[in-house]
């Protein structure tokens, strides 16, 4: 149980619905709570699919298929985590891609690449390897059912403050993105940290 809760929790923070709210506050500008939930559940399935894949056969990708131990691509999802995070810290809000198209193709934009990226992909394997798989699966969509809820209810509060304070807005933007980028800068290091523990500890295949 507690590595069920702990697969969990690691997913969810690296998902990390208060950073990704800040990336989608123009959606939140323009749908309505209806059509960001049905966003967020296409967004949600095809990120879930590639989770699923990634618990039940990541560490088989890696090493089989790919001919890479899974400690290189931790390292490297680190790295590159590292630098979104230190450029948010440096250009603030600016870092942010501007969502573009009709809500219906903007699933994907969510899901790649906010969603589905090293860190997140790292987390499925990592709950693969120490869970069961029914059990990893259900720790992914666990996190992704908590990240969605927290979403939908930001954007609950959002259309009531959009309407009184806009300024205040700003300000959230600016400082949940800065502490998020901190927590996900925090995280690309330690993940970078046990990446070369893990390869100084496996020998290549």
């Amino acid at each position: 149980m507690n590595d069920f809760f702990e697969a969990s929790v690691l997913l969810l923070v690296i998902l990390n619905p208060f950073g990704l709210s800040v990336y989608l506050v123009d959606m939140y500008r323009s749908v309505s709570l209806r059509q960001l939930g049905s966003i967020m559940l296409r967004a949600s399935l095809i990120s879930g699919a590639v989770f699923a894949l990634f618990a039940a056969a990541g560490d088989a990708i890696f090493t089989d298929v790919l001919h890479l131990r899974f400690a290189a691509f931790q390292v490297f999802g680190g790295i590159l985590f590292l630098g979104v995070a230190l450029r948010f810290m440096l250009s603030g809000s600016e870092t942010l891609v501007q969502l573009r198209g009709e809500p219906g193709r903007v699933a994907g934009a969510v899901a790649m690449p906010f969603m589905i990226g090293p860190g997140t992909v790292s987390a499925a394997t990592i709950a693969g390897l120490r869970l069961d798989l029914p059990f990893a699966l259900l720790a992914v969509a666990a996190a992704l059912a908590t990240a969605v809820i927290i979403l939908l209810l930001l954007k609950v509060a959002f259309d009531r403050v959009q309407k009184r304070n806009a300024a205040l807005v700003e300000r959230y933007v600016e400082t949940a993105g800065r502490v998020s980028a901190m927590v996900v800068g925090s995280i690309a290091v330690e993940m970078v940290f046990v990446g070369i523990d893990a390869w100084w500890r496996s020998p290549p295949s």
